[in-house]
């Protein structure tokens, strides 16, 4: 740009900024405030494009609102725990800290480049003890309220290395990423969170949010999936009760068999020695697949018989009790009632294994017999072989049936009507080392004992050895997991599992308001001062797990007493993916690097000569499309790269790279930097685009902007133009955030002062600065140079958002097209009030007119007001 770059524009005022603590929050409390967030990253190094766009549509929504007048927050930190340190530090034999601080490092100078407006001040880090002091404090908190607990959990187990791995440790096949080995899935004490004692509420204040996208909110609900029925109780031969929960308790009296997970606790003690050596090959079975695998359509139904035997409560009929791995352990209660008759699932398992099939709703006008139906009959009808139930209308939809059986089990104590929901505790257990360590102390006398507040944070110990194999490497430092008991000093040992990193998420945001506080989580006034969080912007990967632990979090800690709200974040945005071009070769499925394409207009795979399919898909390094942010910023500067991110889609929308864009944004930047430069205001250096040296260079003032009247009509063309910039800019940045919209509001507002022919009118000096504060949220830097190069001391970011005048928007005159039969003769101008019968006067005695009709007989004229006149003549 004319002298300097774009990147020594940012290096300067990135520096005046931090020296004038710009970004940091506002304490008067005499403005509303606006709490701004964005999902923190894991610091793994480097941006990518993904990046970019979340902070970069945070920070104009940040922005704006300041200068619209709100006291905003706009904090960063690093969601630092997790897997990836660790396999660092395995691979490159360093400690997690030491890669992960690096990263930090790196990442956060990265973010500087970008020009995001931060508060650095209110910086974070999950892995850091001051932090997850706090983190184990609330799990404390959960402990004492009964929502932490410990139990029999299904683990992913790898048998070489003896250790238990999270789920993205597992790849697609069911292989261990370590050793290579099929997971198996194995029982093991862990411990858990009980969010569903918070599965109604979760559910329920859905409606609340009305700042989300419906379709997060959808996928909550369907992630809780609530489901009514009724829950009934098997007794088996020995007195063990078998617990079952159903939709459809109207067809109990269907239920020919039993059907237990695998693993069921029971499982053991209902296997006949007849049965043992099956059911134990058939367990070992179901230990080598996944969840996805046992539940995957089309799977052929597999399963053994245990040998016993249990009560149909409703009539008092044997029915046998298998187990089968489409049951789950952790889903219901691990135990169905079949009924073949009418459940696809069990229709399959009870033809494979010549299970009865009763028929207990049949469709109007048919007989059905089980002994020869070829598939479940899942439609309504008539309730038969149902005792009391006979005759009932039958079906969910018309729900008589349904209703009816749930008040013949409560009426005759053989089981009630309740609620299910898909929704499971969550198992916050992690065998591994980077992670914030679980606060409990077991003592072979007092059991689980928390760890005294005083105590607080059992810091993670630095002499750590770490090969990825054998149990955690927590539980082998024995001097760490060796201590005395704080409530009665027996010798006791410290709990070895670390938390789920989800856990440091779903509290984070409460601690931006206050991060510095060494004596609280958070102090309860400020943290109820500043949230719920405004808006909340971040990726929709996270639209289930992250957003509702955080709701949970946040209703958990209301009802301790600490806050006094009942969800997190009012607004949503969820931001689209940034896709790369890709070339890749259908055939083989591998992808080509474009530089070792010949023609990328008509692509062939160098090495096979196969014709390449050209797509866009999610940058990604292993399909050869991904975009460095750092490249782009060194080669056009970080304002550029802003707007085309902001430019070239909505934000919900996924946006397509392309080069070409970007070059088109750097061009309109350009544009806008020479109209400024041109304008005339300022000494010769700063027309030229010479850097202003010293105070007295900034201290040169505009013309004062008073509007003389009356206005020439170019200059209320313009004035027009301005204020309707505004009024559209700020509709778009309202709620809805169109920033795509936004920038061509701006183009236009470029292009109307590049026309107009009054550049030495304060209405023109008016437009510069209206445009340079409209850009000034989306290209920072270079609205801040062009700011004080037409003489202003403070910064563009400090000045009040634009307020648009109604009295510019009216218009004075219309342009009305004339019509000769229909045929467009040319355009004249007319007085916008005029009434209709004004317009035809004006029409008929304009030169326009009078020169085309010549004498001619007009037959009719039709006016359409604000549009045109037609004359038809003879």
């Amino acid at each position: 740009m004319d002298r300097y770059t774009p990147a020594q524009i940012e290096e300067k005022w990135q520096k005046a900024w931090a020296e004038q603590g710009l970004h940091r929050t506002s304490n008067d409390l005499s403005k509303p405030k606006f709490y701004a967030l964005s999902m923190f990253p894991y610091p793994s190094g480097n941006l990518h494009m993904g990046h970019v766009r979340v902070y970069t549509i945070a920070d104009v929504i940040a922005r704006v609102r300041r200068m619209q007048g709100f006291r905003v927050l706009n904090p960063m930190g690093w969601d630092a725990f997790g897997l990836p340190a660790e396999n660092a530090a395995i691979a490159r034999n360093i400690h997690p800290a030491e890669w992960t601080y690096q990263n930090i490092s790196q990442m956060r100078s990265q973010l500087d480049q970008l020009g995001i407006s931060f508060d650095w001040d209110r910086e974070l880090a999950t892995c850091s003890p001051d932090y997850y002091r706090w983190t184990q404090w609330i799990f404390l908190e959960f402990f004492k309220a009964g929502l932490a607990y410990q139990k029999e959990a299904t683990v992913n187990w790898d048998p070489i290395d003896q250790t238990v791995l999270a789920n993205e440790q597992v790849d697609s096949a069911g292989k261990s990423w370590r050793s290579g080995a099929v997971v198996e899935r194995k029982l093991l004490r862990q411990w858990f969170f009980k969010i569903t004692d918070y599965a109604e509420q979760l559910l329920t204040d859905l409606d609340q949010l009305t700042g989300w996208p419906e379709k997060v909110r959808l996928m909550q609900a369907n992630w809780i999936g609530k489901s009514t029925g009724a829950q009934v109780t098997f007794t088996t031969e020995g007195g063990d009760q078998l617990v079952v929960f159903t939709t459809r308790p109207d067809t109990l009296w269907g239920a020919t068999f039993m059907v237990l997970s695998p693993e069921h606790p029971l499982v053991e003690k209902l296997t006949t020695p007849e049965q043992a050596s099956a059911i134990a090959t058939y367990q070992a079975a179901a230990a080598k697949k996944s969840d996805m695998d046992r539940m995957a359509e089309g799977q052929e139904k597999t399963g053994v018989w245990t040998g016993s035997y249990a009560i149909n409560p409703v009539n008092g009929e044997q029915v046998p009790i298998w187990i089968a791995d489409y049951v789950l352990v952790d889903y219901g209660t691990g135990a169905i009632m079949a009924v073949p008759a009418h459940d696809p699932r069990d229709f399959e398992f009870a033809k494979k294994f010549n299970l009865p099939i009763k028929v207990v709703v049949q469709p109007e006008g048919e007989t059905l017999e089980g002994a020869t139906m070829t598939a479940a009959y899942t439609g309504g009808g008539v309730m038969v072989n149902s005792e009391a139930l006979n005759g009932i209308p039958a079906g969910k939809a018309a729900g008589q049936s349904v209703e009816a059986a749930v008040q013949w089990l409560e009426a005759n104590g053989k089981g009630k009507g309740t609620n299910n929901y898909r929704l499971r505790d969550w198992l916050i257990s992690r065998q591994r080392y980077w992670g914030a360590p679980i606060p409990i102390i077991h003592c072979p006398n007092c059991g689980a004992v928390p760890v005294p507040d005083a105590d607080l944070p059992v810091k993670l110990p630095e002499d750590i050895a770490f090969s990825g194999k054998g149990a955690s490497p927590l539980a082998q430092l024995e001097s760490w997991v060796n201590v005395p008991c704080p409530t009665c000093g027996t010798p006791a040992k410290r709990e070895t599992d670390t938390m789920d990193t989800f856990i440091d998420s779903s509290w984070y945001f409460l601690r931006y308001p206050d991060a510095k506080n060494d004596q609280q989580a958070f102090d309860p006034a400020i943290a109820n001062d500043w949230l719920p969080v405004d808006q909340y912007v971040g990726g929709i990967e996270h639209a289930i797990l992250h957003l509702l632990y955080s709701r949970f979090f946040t209703k958990v800690l209301r009802d301790r007493g600490l806050l006094n709200f009942d969800e997190p974040f009012k607004r949503l945005l969820t931001q689209g993916m940034v896709q790369g071009k890709t070339y890749k070769n259908p055939r083989t499925g591998k992808y080509v690097l474009s530089i070792h394409i010949a023609d990328l207009t008509n692509p062939v795979d160098p090495e096979t000569g196969d014709a390449l399919e050209v797509v866009y898909e999610k940058m990604s390094k292993s399909k050869y499309n991904g975009v460095a942010p750092g490249d782009v910023v060194d080669k056009y500067g970080a304002d550029t790269a802003r707007m085309f991110i902001l430019f070239k889609a909505p934000p919900e929308k996924d946006l397509e790279w392309e080069d070409a864009d970007v070059e088109g944004q750097f061009r309109f930047l350009n544009r806008v930097w020479r109209l400024v430069m041109e304008q005339g205001t300022g000494n010769r250096e700063q027309r030229t685009g010479e850097e202003p040296t010293g105070n007295s260079a900034l201290k040169t003032q505009n013309p004062k902007l008073k509007t003389p009247s009356p206005l020439s009509k170019p200059e209320k063309e313009l004035r027009r133009a301005i204020h309707f910039a505004i009024q559209a800019i700020t509709e778009d940045l309202a709620e809805e955030y169109q920033f795509n919209t936004a920038i061509s509001e701006m183009m236009k507002l470029s292009n109307a002062l590049t026309d107009a022919p009054c550049k030495e009118s304060p209405v023109y000096a008016e437009g510069i600065e209206t445009l340079i504060k409209l850009l000034a949220p989306f290209a920072p830097h270079i609205a801040e140079e062009l700011w004080h190069h037409l003489g202003h001391v403070e910064s563009v970011h400090t000045q009040p958002w634009l307020v648009v005048d109604e009295s510019a928007l009216i218009v004075d005159e219309i342009t009305l097209v004339i019509q000769i039969l229909g045929k467009t003769k040319g355009t004249i101008q007319a007085p916008a009030q005029a009434t209709k019968e004004e317009l035809e006067q004006y029409a008929r005695s304009s030169d326009l007119a009078k020169r085309h009709l010549d004498g001619k007989e007009i037959k009719k004229v039709i006016v359409v007001p604000g549009k045109l006149i037609n004359f038809v003549v003879g």
